[in-house]
């Protein structure tokens, strides 16, 4: 097999390209670096850790399987065909709460929890989620009830009916959440279940800071509790 020096690597022909023939391998304790760009035609295995530090761009995939783990500093771009990433475990967030204000900030997450025994909801505020064009963005709420299951028990307390919205880059606007004729937010009013809250963002496309441009629906599956 040979082997490419990159230490001493030249251009002969005066091109700017340097080709690296099949079967080239690096020495140990080199590193192939450059402030150019790296364009490979074949297919390509990373057996470590892939650090990407600008924009990671997937174009005509179908399926990501065994996906280790990819750091990306600067966002990932999906464009073309479908994608399936499988194996996926989502975090868990705790919801950030101060003065009745629970605050989802999807930047850590689209999962957050809250205990009712440390306070009712009268604002839920949803920060940070991306805003392209005709989008959809799920934000999913679990939430346990306090020892005397009185918090939050009609929708006027502020489940899905006071919502706070700030997308990315936008300074945020109040709106409401709509609910189908066979569900409400209402929760359990029985101590210690849990019910399970989730939104879903549409945004047309429009001007983002266009309160008229988004869509706030709301669902529960709830009243959960051991048998």
């Amino acid at each position: 097999m040979s082997e490419i020096r990159v230490d001493k690597v030249i251009d002969e022909a005066g091109t700017g390209a340097v080709e690296l023939t099949q079967g080239a391998t690096i020495p140990s304790g080199k590193t192939l670096s450059g402030a150019g760009s790296l364009n490979i035609t074949g297919n390509s295995t990373v057996g470590g850790s892939l650090s990407v530090g600008g924009v990671l761009t997937y174009q005509d995939v179908t399926n990501v399987d065994s996906v280790g783990i990819i750091t990306a500093q600067s966002g990932i771009d999906v464009t073309g065909g479908n994608t399936k990433i499988k194996g996926a475990v989502e975090s868990v967030n705790t919801g950030s709460y101060s003065s009745g204000t629970l605050t989802l900030d999807t930047a850590t997450g689209t999962v957050f929890t809250h205990d009712l025994q440390s306070g009712a909801i009268t604002t839920l505020a949803i920060s940070n989620f991306p805003v392209t064009s005709n989008s959809f963005h799920t934000v999913t709420l679990l939430l346990q009830q306090g020892s005397a299951g009185t918090a939050n028990t009609t929708p006027e307390t502020g489940i899905g009916t006071n919502i706070t919205l700030t997308p990315s880059g936008v300074s945020g606007f109040t709106t409401a959440a709509m609910v189908g004729s066979g569900t409400t937010v209402t929760l359990s009013s029985i101590n210690d279940d849990i019910d399970i809250v989730t939104l879903g963002i549409h945004y047309n496309g429009g001007g983002t800071g266009t309160v008229g441009n988004y869509k706030t629906f709301a669902t529960k599956n709830g009243d959960f509790r051991l048998a």
